[in-house]
């Protein structure tokens, strides 16, 4: 039974499942619910707890067969937990937890916590057998859209507010800002605050943010590349900035920008051609966010227009290796900014919705 991370709570009030399979790539929000579980485990009387750590292709399966089939000698119930890591049980592991499953008694309660999974790994029989057999919850991060929402919820629970209409959302934008793609330090500087400023209900000003609040934002590329499409030039100056700060090379994030500009120039070609926009996306690879985001620029850029963003990704390419072009700056960074400028600025041409369907799109692309 898939059950999201907001309806943990009211459903551990209902009772204790006897399996609890745990997976995602947010650290924060995965500890969250693993300790939230403990705890009603706790309450209920799974006063012993075991910890399974698989690592390596050399655990010992049977250990954690016999713990699940042993009697307690200090507790009438347990909390078993099994964490993987790596995500990957094997062969054996597969089988054993399957049997686990299987004959798992009453008394027992299994935490299990893993890594992000693939659809392979979530369309596995280990993996159908957890999930049958309890409570399944996917943890993912938070994105940027929702970040300023997820803040102010956090500082309700902590008593704290921010201020009403524009002043309170421009305070939370510059909140999301300083913390993306860290959601554990956003996590503790909202107890920041709430350890400087009480939790008595008051406003928090911009001003008591902005002094508080550390610049601790973590960017990758790929999330770059998301900002660049969907025109967002501000942050996409940000984002480049902090990847500079990082360390991140200059190479690594012309080729995300390059793959997105070649990506944009063959499906539009295909759909020119007369390739249906979901057979074209689906062929380059364009999926999830980044398909919609695709869906919305392509039926605005001109074929000129591709063709010019090409040119200008492989004088970037040169630039970011040492090359020098008398109309480019001679800083790799400075030269990614303006591409990616020049990107954001067809980007964000584009309107919101699409009038006319694949019409439309097919009308756009052969003008």
């Amino acid at each position: 039974m898939q059950v999201r991370s907001d309806q943990l709570a009211a459903h551990l009030a209902k009772g204790l499942a006897r399996v609890y399979t745990i997976h995602g790539d947010e650290p924060l929000l995965a500890q969250e619910a693993a300790d939230a579980i403990r705890a009603a485990a706790r309450a209920a009387g799974h006063t012993e707890r075991q910890v399974h750590t698989v690592a390596g292709q050399h655990f010992d399966w049977s250990s954690l067969i016999g713990a699940s089939q042993a009697m307690s000698l200090f507790a009438d119930r347990q909390l078993i937990e099994i964490r993987i890591p790596s995500g990957k049980p094997g062969k054996d592991g597969s089988d054993a937890l399957q049997r686990y499953c299987a004959a798992l008694a009453d008394e027992i309660v299994t935490l299990v916590v893993l890594p992000r999974l693939d659809r392979t790994q979530t369309a596995s029989a280990w993996f159908g057998a957890l999930d049958a057999a309890g409570v399944t919850l996917r943890v993912d991060p938070v994105e940027r859209a929702a970040l300023p929402q997820w803040i102010a919820q956090r500082l309700a629970r902590q008593g704290q507010r921010v201020q009403g209409g524009e002043a309170g959302q421009r305070a939370l934008a510059f909140f999301a800002d300083r913390v993306e793609g860290n959601l554990l330090a956003a996590h503790q500087e909202i107890v920041k605050l709430g350890l400087l400023y009480g939790a008595d209900g008051a406003e928090l000003s911009f001003e008591r943010i902005e002094a508080a609040v550390l610049d601790v934002a973590r960017y990758d590329v790929f999330k770059f590349g998301e900002a660049v499409l969907a025109g967002h030039a501000p942050r996409t100056l940000r984002m480049l900035d902090g990847l500079q700060a990082e360390g991140t090379a200059a190479v690594l994030v012309h080729y995300t920008l390059a793959g997105d500009i070649l990506a944009l120039k063959r499906t539009r070609d295909a759909v020119a051609a007369g390739r249906p926009l979901p057979l074209a996306l689906r062929e380059n690879r364009i999926w999830g966010a980044r398909e919609r985001l695709f869906e919305r620029v392509l039926p605005h850029l001109t074929a000129a227009g591709v063709d010019e963003l090409v040119v200008a990704t492989q004088v970037c390419d040169g630039l970011v290796k040492g090359l020098k072009h008398p109309a480019w700056p001679d800083d790799p960074w400075d030269a990614l900014r303006r591409l990616a400028l020049m990107v954001c600025e067809r980007a964000a041409a584009a309107p919101t919705r699409r009038p006319g369907g694949d019409k439309g799109l097919r009308l756009a692309l052969t003008a």
